[in-house]
This record gives structure tokens, C-alpha cells and sequence, in this order.
């Protein structure tokens, strides 16, 4: 897929915030060697130079685009950014065991990777930790109705199969037993976000401008055609307008994400 940086920056805080629980439970000291994949446009993979200033930061992500705008939020140079998609990455490629292996928003997007979890769990330093986070939020009306248009428009055949990729997610126990079965300890919970968006009503659909940063690439990738796009956001937008009414206070986005965390023993 491609990925417009700005875009996926507009709600940089609610985005932030789910990153932010998951690391509040990883209790790495003093790691040498910390690894992002799936970095994103970079300020939270920056972050991790800041918890563990003594750290080799490895950013990875697959978007050129992405990894130009974490580059630019990098003046001093503290994290190695590298374009690599997770389906193909080793981690031998970093040259040294990894001590935190953290994922975030990312999984979803990677079909079979749970397979790929226990090569990586493999290669982690004993003591390491690995973090993951993935939205489970499929089933929400943002991206039900998302599925529902595409089936109504006359390019589903092409839409269809990209929206239900995003929904390769396993149950939390399935993530548990992967971990215990790699001989980690298991910490595993989820919760569901009540993201207040737009306040001061300048968004025409608030909703709409979240999933455009994600779950809508796919889609918008498809339509390229100016008018076919517009058809299929106008009829999207007012599906929206009746799952997501606006409030005095803003527009409520129900937002449910599952936490993965193991620790191999030292």
C-alpha cells in the first residue's frame, strides 16, 4: 500500500497513546539493541531512544514514505531507519541479538505472522522482551460499513479481498499460547479507546479522515479515478454520519486493540 505521513499524522496523540500502554509494560532496563518494526513515520520509535538513551534504535518499516518523514523527524541521527517489510525481515540482519522486538499497529496488515512471531521470539536475547499491539476493531462500523459500500460499488470484486486482509488478527489466547509455547511470559489484555475526535468541528467526517491514515489505503490505492473515488467516499461518508453522530463535545471513535507482551527468561 501507499502511505501519506501527514495524513496518518493528524491524530498523532490518540495513535501515540496505545504505544505508550504497551511499552509502560516492558520492563527492559538497559537493552542494547531495541527494534521498531513497523516504525511508521518515526516520532514514537524516537521515543525509544529517549527510554533507553543508551539503546541501538533500529526504525523498519516497508513505506519509502513513511521512513522519509521519520528520517526528517530525526535531525540527530539516533535511530537506523531501514525499509524492509516484515514478511521478508531477519533478524539476523540487525548483527546482534535483539533485546525488545516491538510491533505496533503493524501485525494486521501481515498475513501468517504468527508464524513469523515464533522465528522472531527465537532470535530474542535471553531476557528480551517482545511487544506487539494490532487493532481489533474489524467488526466496528468503520470498517463494516467500509466492507458494506465496497460490496455495493462497482469495483468490490477488486476492493473486497484488500479491506478483509487488514483482519488477519488471532484471539488473544491463540497470541498467549504462541508465547508460552516459545517458553516467554505471557502478558496479554485489551482495551477498547473512547478517541474524542474534532472538538471544534473544522472535519467534515472526523472518522473518515482517521481510517483515510489506515484502514482506507487499501480502497483508496483501487480508486484511482477521481469520480469513482468520490462516489464511493460520498456514499461511505453517509453511513458515517449515521454511526458516528456528532456531538456537542466532538465525534465519538470506539477503538479496541489487543496487547501482546513476553518475556524470555534470562
Amino acid at each position: 500500500m501507499t502511505w501519506d505521513p501527514r495524513q496518518y499524522a493528524l491524530f498523532g496523540s490518540h495513535r501515540g497513546r496505545p504505544f505508550a500502554d504497551l511499552l509502560a509494560r516492558v520492563g527492559a532496563a538497559d537493552p542494547a539493541v531495541v527494534v521498531d518494526l513497523g516504525c511508521g513515520d518515526g516520532p514514537l520509535t524516537l521515543g525509544l531512544t529517549t527510554r533507553w538513551p543508551g539503546a541501538r534504535v533500529v526504525g523498519i518499516d516497508s513505506s519509502p514514505e513513511m521512513l522519509e518523514a521519520a528520517r526528517g523527524h530525526d535531525g540527530q541521527n539516533r535511530v537506523e531507519w531501514v525499509q524492509d517489510c516484515a514478511e521478508d525481515w531477519d533478524p539476523a540482519s540487525v548483527g546482534a541479538p535483539v533485546d525488545v522486538l516491538v510491533t505496533n499497529a503493524t501485525l494486521q496488515w501481515v498475513p501468517g505472522h504468527l508464524d513469523l512471531m515464533t522465528i522472531w521470539l527465537d532470535a530474542l536475547a535471553p531476557g528480551g522482551w517482545f511487544a506487539m499491539q494490532v487493532p481489533t476493531n474489524f467488526d466496528a462500523p468503520s470498517h463494516a460499513l467500509m466492507r458494506e459500500v465496497a460490496a455495493r460499488h462497482t469495483r468490490s470484486a477488486d476492493l473486497l479481498p484488500r479491506l478483509m486482509r487488514a483482519a488477519d488478527v488471532a484471539d488473544p489466547g491463540t497470541y498467549l499460547r504462541t508465547l508460552a509455547t516459545a517458553g516467554l511470559e505471557p502478558d496479554v489484555w485489551g482495551t477498547t479507546y473512547q478517541h474524542v475526535l474534532d472538538p471544534i468541528g473544522a472535519q467534515r467526517s472526523p472518522v473518515l479522515e482517521w481510517v483515510t491514515g489506515t484502514g482506507l489505503r487499501p480502497v483508496l490505492d483501487v480508486l484511482t479515478d477521481r469520480a469513482e473515488r468520490q462516489a464511493f467516499l460520498d456514499d461511505y461518508v453517509a453511513e458515517l454520519d449515521r454511526a458516528y453522530p456528532r456531538e456537542a463535545y466532538g465525534v465519538v471513535l470506539g477503538f479496541s486493540r489487543l496487547f501482546v507482551i513476553g518475556h524470555k527468561p534470562g
